[in-house]
């Protein structure tokens, strides 16, 4: 059952929630976004549906805020990945993979997923075939461009950023970094990635330029998701056929 299909029979935790279907970018990826800021009675359905190394890790967060929002992430994750297994939150089985990187477990899993979160909004990625990766960042943050540049960014990137006003800088930086996190993800290389050799346009287009290893570009596919006003996000499919 679908989660429309979910949502449309009364499904408490799909009525309560604020995941919402997002449009394709393209054919095989499904999206959704989910609100993670605390409402006490989803708050504790969710709860429930957790495992109990979620429940520890929740109870390891330093601030109530900060625990509950995991929840509500998590139990976002959960109810999605339920509605496309056929079964209940508390029953879809989350592992840790290579690097810590989420999976279900089981080989081979039915689909790939992948999830990223910043300040009250998260995105939820799922593909059937190959691997994905999302990233989503608040356009609003302020950071160091240049020292960003310098580390992540190729010489390529950072000589067109140069050529940029301050603000616009920051923002398509803030986009390359979706990018390249999308990316680093779906491979579970996270930050361990070689950002700074994997180079990526943005215009007119998210498409990726030369990268070394799994980071060739006849692999990958970027996608630019429209998700709310005032962030930016990438999906980025990884074709590991």
């Amino acid at each position: 059952m679908s989660l429309e299909e979910n949502r449309a029979s009364g499904n408490p935790a799909l009525a309560m929630t604020g995941i919402r279907r997002l449009a394709a970018p393209s054919p095989g990826i499904a999206l959704w976004r989910c609100s993670v800021e605390p409402v006490a009675d989803i708050l504790d359905l969710f709860e429930h549906s957790l495992s109990d190394a979620e429940r520890a890790r929740a109870a390891r967060f330093g601030t109530r805020q900060l625990r509950d929002r995991y929840v509500m992430g998590r139990g976002s994750l959960r109810t999605i990945l339920a509605a496309a297994l056929g079964v209940s939150p508390a029953s879809v089985p989350i592992v840790r993979g290579t690097r810590g990187r989420p999976q279900l477990a089981g080989a081979p899993a039915p689909f790939d997923f992948n999830v990223s979160h910043t300040a009250d909004i998260a995105i939820v990625g799922i593909v059937r075939h190959g691997r994905i990766g999302v990233d989503v960042e608040r356009l609003d943050r302020t950071i160091n461009v240049e020292g960003i540049a310098r580390k992540f960014m190729t010489p390529g990137e950072r000589d067109w950023l140069a050529a940029k006003d301050a603000d616009a800088a920051r923002r398509d930086l803030l986009t390359l970094w979706t990018c390249k996190e999308a990316m680093s993800k779906a491979t579970g290389d996270a930050l361990t990635a070689p950002f700074g050799s994997i180079d990526v346009a943005i215009e007119p287009q998210r498409i990726v330029r030369s990268g070394p290893g799994a980071y060739h570009p006849s692999d990958w596919s970027l996608h630019a998701v429209d998700i709310a006003p005032g962030f930016v996000a990438t999906a980025a499919l990884w074709n590991t056929a």
